[in-house]
């Protein structure tokens, strides 16, 4: 992610219309060797079990119900990929840090998604979704430190950012930054964003556009 004074009005509307465009569901992956041939520049968002990563990419692409919405941690468990527009595509990276899995289920995660980002060509970013509320948790250091040995650009992305308070927001985002800022493969940027009121998401989709083909 850059900085936001790079983007113009026009960088936003484009944005705008290129998420407001078709985005279908093509393919789902539930181990390394049966991932989609790569064809469009791609944008996983991975994070901790209900952090929001599906209301999140929901809100991004305007849909209601695009990427499934859960109660349950963990509820997804395969890796989804969906064509925007025919020229980028988004890939929704199945939870982690849910308690209840077993030892076995959480390195089978683990060897899927390094497998997933060690093999994509294609993968120009990956956003790190982080309950605003919480901070970087260990969990997400340790995923963090997958996608440093991965060599994979990553920016940090705070969700729920309507549970915080106005005081508290500009603090949730330099702690998440100071934690970026000991990661080789994180930018230095961090955003905050609400999927309820829509806080931070147009910037979001102007940043994601600029990768698209």
């Amino acid at each position: 992610m850059t900085d936001d004074a790079a983007f113009s009005a026009e960088d936003e509307e484009a944005a705008r219309k290129l998420f407001a465009g078709a985005c279908d569901f093509i393919w789902g992956s539930t181990t390394a060797e049966n991932l989609p041939p790569e064809t469009l520049n791609e944008i996983a968002f991975v994070g901790r079990s209900n952090a929001g990563k599906s209301s999140l990419v929901n809100a991004v692409t305007g849909r209601k119900s695009l990427a499934r919405v859960s109660q349950t941690p963990g509820a997804t468990r395969q890796i989804n990929f969906f064509n925007l527009a025919g020229r980028l595509m988004l890939v929704d990276l199945p939870g982690y840090g849910f308690a209840k899995r077993s030892k076995t289920e959480a390195n089978a995660w683990q060897e899927m998604i390094f497998a997933y980002l060690r093999r994509r060509s294609r993968l120009r970013r990956v956003l790190l979704l982080i309950d605003s509320r919480r901070g970087v948790m260990d969990s997400d250091e340790q995923v963090m430190e997958l996608l440093d040995q991965a060599a994979v650009s990553y920016g940090l992305v705070l969700t729920k950012g309507d549970e915080l308070k106005p005081a508290q927001r500009a603090g949730a985002i330099e702690a998440a930054a100071a934690k970026a800022t000991g990661h080789t493969a994180a930018l230095a940027e961090v955003q905050l964003t609400s999927a309820q009121t829509g806080d931070g998401i147009a910037a979001l989709r102007t940043h994601l556009a600029a990768l698209a083909e």
